[in-house]
């Protein structure tokens, strides 16, 4: 079974709440680090959360949701062994995973349906890294 860490700030909370059901259909096992309703809050608390989870190896994937990604993504991004992939579709899912091993997945649901956010969790789900020539580039991503 797949562990699951899932968080989003207020203006995520809604799409985080749709893709949490669907997770736990296709038998994963979900952590949600909150945010726990639409109240105004920091993305940042959230990112960290989810972030530590997967760099402690506690979660073997994340998932974050604000408004746009972005905050979420750099914030997430500054923990070490972190990947978060800012992704508004198919391929971006696809590419995250083949090419940069990303361990999290982030959407903005300000750009991202329910419908959409689905696809993109379960492509992202199904597709390996690629390897090669990008694994290379992964430990060239966490130098210093």
């Amino acid at each position: 079974m797949i562990k699951i860490a899932i968080g989003s700030d207020h203006r995520g909370f809604i799409l985080k709440q749709e893709i949490i059901p669907y997770l736990k259909k296709k038998g994963m096992l979900v952590t949600d680090v909150g945010a726990y309703s639409r109240q105004s809050c920091d993305y940042p608390e959230f990112a960290v959360k989810v972030g530590r989870l997967v760099s402690k190896r506690k979660a073997r994937f994340g998932i974050l949701v604000c408004s746009s990604g972005l905050g979420m993504a750099i914030a997430a991004n500054k923990i070490q062994g972190i990947r978060a992939a800012n992704c508004f579709n198919i391929i971006s899912a696809r590419f995250a995973r083949e090419h940069n091993d990303a361990n999290i997945l982030v959407l903005g649901a300000k750009f991202v349906d329910k419908n959409l956010a689905k696809r993109i969790v379960n492509i992202w789900l199904k597709t390996k890294f690629l390897g090669g020539r990008h694994k290379r580039r992964i430990k060239l991503i966490s130098q210093e």
